[in-house]
């Protein structure tokens, strides 16, 4: 009923407006026709949990920060490396040293952390300084993984501020040696060994560049307080209700008219979790896009051809195959889930298909029966991985070689997801009524704030969870990391990328072998054995991969919509 009653007053509000609404603020020409000026307001329904690069990997925070920082390499609308500070980069004969030079022109957002409050120029000492701190742990890192066991040093250098951060003392060693700042423009990594896609690697969100003078200044508050050199300078966050960015004027970036970029006076994010409140406000005029259509509204909304319909039709809508996969992490680990039979059981008892039409309305590329690794990723195969089907016969034989027939004396288990409602619980309460129908395993749903739920999945507290990756560059090698065995630590420290803690000396052997391998079709093949091994002991329950949807407003021009969903606005317009 509340359903109903939310798309009734939605499309009330969409019925009673002929004008979809007016960009807020001024709006100035710019040639080519451009425009400068207004404000982008934008959505999310996630929980911003930081604005320091080395501490996110949600979704939520990425929308924010690369809009603050550049990385040394970014990617087009077709996800193809394009330069930001780096103006080109080379990579030696023997695929370990990686130089980069910096373009001259770049500067650190106006500041009082700096003299006068005067932005300085980024240099490749900014760049070792940002790379070395995503390996230190005393700055609460979630990317060291990244050049942990690859770059020269990096691993000593994590594990000597680990002790350091529990002695109180300094590191026992000063620095991550494979960092290099050859001069001011010039700056180089070396890696251990050939690692084919570590070109990928600094184009991440999370590799944004930071200046010194800012983290000393903020210490703990960094997070809140961010400095970068991005599109667009931070203002404030107001936690749970407004994140506020202006315009850099002193970005180094221009169009192909010679128009300075960006053209936004800023943007202004807020933090409605209700997908259907959210888009109410879209169709009042008070939001520039709308990002997921709420699926009980998506037939009334979308034709078959993915189009808007009826008066729908005023506005834009946005779609993309996304490269990214929804699934719940078993912990291997857990006294529940140590059983792979238990882990498959799950797996089979699931009905895919059902949830896509059912639940999401269709609102979903495809279920994922085959693997991890979404099947947009250029170049993969998942065909010809082999998944879990709908088969509850299979489930429940599983189920009873594992030593509880008919689920009986199986305990009850605790699926945790992020507060919000919206997709995530429609998606939950689904799966468990297939489990006590299928398995007669009783699930009990857990709500918690998003910095919450990270953090216990990190700390293996939640031996059963939701979560979605999203890729952070076009190569598989971003969601098999998530099986690699090597990056686990010891039981009691944090694991955020292998949060299941799925442990498998061949699958490690071969996804090894294929991060060595610069020949793509052969490095192909050996990720999809080494992701058949990981599938057949099913560490995770995958359920679907990601389509997005995005209304914008008709006036809304040059909106950076892709497979990653890297919503940079330096080039985005209004009319």
């Amino acid at each position: 009923m509340k359903s109903l009653l939310a798309l009734i007053l939605i499309s009330v509000v969409v019925l009673s407006c002929t004008d979809p609404g007016k960009p807020e603020g001024t709006l100035r020409p710019a040639k080519g026709g451009r425009n400068y000026g207004g404000i982008y307001r934008q959505n999310e329904t996630g929980e911003l949990s930081s604005l320091d690069p080395a501490r996110i990997n949600d979704v939520t925070s990425s929308h924010i920060v690369i809009n603050i920082y550049d990385q040394l390499i970014g990617f087009d609308h077709d996800l193809n490396i394009t330069p930001l500070l780096a103006k080109r980069w080379f990579i030696s004969d023997d695929g370990r040293t990686y130089t980069y030079i910096l373009r001259n022109n770049s500067r650190f957002h106006d500041d009082p952390c700096f003299p006068n409050g005067k932005g300085r120029t980024v240099t490749a000492h900014d760049v070792k300084y940002s790379f070395t701190r995503v390996c230190d742990t005393r700055a609460k890192t979630k990317s060291d993984t990244y050049f942990r066991d690859k770059v020269v040093g990096a691993s000593a250098y994590y594990e000597a501020t680990r002790v350091a951060s529990q002695t109180g003392q300094q590191p026992s060693v000063k620095g991550v040696e494979g960092f290099v700042a050859v001069d001011d423009t010039t700056f180089q990594i070396v890696l251990e060994k050939p690692f084919a896609p570590f070109e990928y690697t600094v184009a991440q969100t999370s590799m944004g560049i930071v200046p010194k003078e800012a983290v000393e200044k903020y210490g703990e508050n960094f997070f809140q307080h961010p400095v970068g050199s991005g599109p667009f300078r931070f203002v404030s966050w107001t936690p749970d209700r407004t994140c506020e960015l202006v315009r850099n004027p002193n970005y180094w970036d221009v169009d192909e008219y010679g128009n300075q970029l960006p053209y936004l006076d800023g943007i202004r994010f807020s933090f409605m979790k209700d997908d259907k409140m959210q888009l109410l406000e879209f169709a009042a005029g008070n939001l520039e896009e709308s990002y997921r259509i709420p699926n009980e509204f998506f037939a009334d909304i979308v034709d078959e051809n993915k189009n808007p319909k009826g008066k729908w039709a005023k506005y834009k809508l946005l779609h993309v195959t996304a490269l990214g996969t929804q699934f719940y992490g078993m912990v291997t680990t857990d006294p529940v889930f140590k059983d792979k039979r238990i882990r498959q059981a799950f797996n089979y008892a699931v009905d895919r298909n059902r949830i896509i039409r059912y639940v999401l309305k269709g609102q979903a590329a495809g279920a994922a029966t085959h693997g991890l690794v979404p099947p947009s990723m250029p170049g993969y195969e998942t065909d010809s991985v082999r998944g879990y089907s709908f088969d509850p016969a299979k489930a429940q034989a599983l189920l009873a070689e594992a030593g509880y027939p008919q689920g009986r004396g199986f305990p009850e288990v605790t699926l945790q997801l992020n507060a919000g409602g919206g997709r995530n619980v429609s998606v939950a309460e689904a799966i468990q009524g297939m489990m006590k129908e299928h398995l007669n395993v009783t699930v009990k749903l857990l709500q918690v704030e998003f910095a919450q739920h990270l953090e216990s999945i990190d700390n293996g507290q939640a031996p059963f969870y939701r979560l979605g990756w999203i890729a952070d560059y076009p190569d598989p090698e971003t969601f098999l990391n998530l099986y690699h065995g090597k990056i686990v630590p010891p039981p009691g420290r944090p694991s955020p990328i292998n949060s299941t803690r799925f442990q498998n000396a061949r699958f490690d052997e071969l996804f090894e072998q294929a991060l060595s391998t610069t020949d793509r079709p052969k490095r192909m093949r050996l990720y999809r054995e080494a992701e058949q091994i990981a599938i057949d002991n099913a560490p995770m329950l995958l359920i679907f991969n990601d389509e997005d949807y995005r209304f914008i407003q008709p006036y809304v021009k040059g909106h950076p919509h892709n497979a990653m969903d890297r919503t940079n606005h330096h080039r985005t317009f209004l009319e």
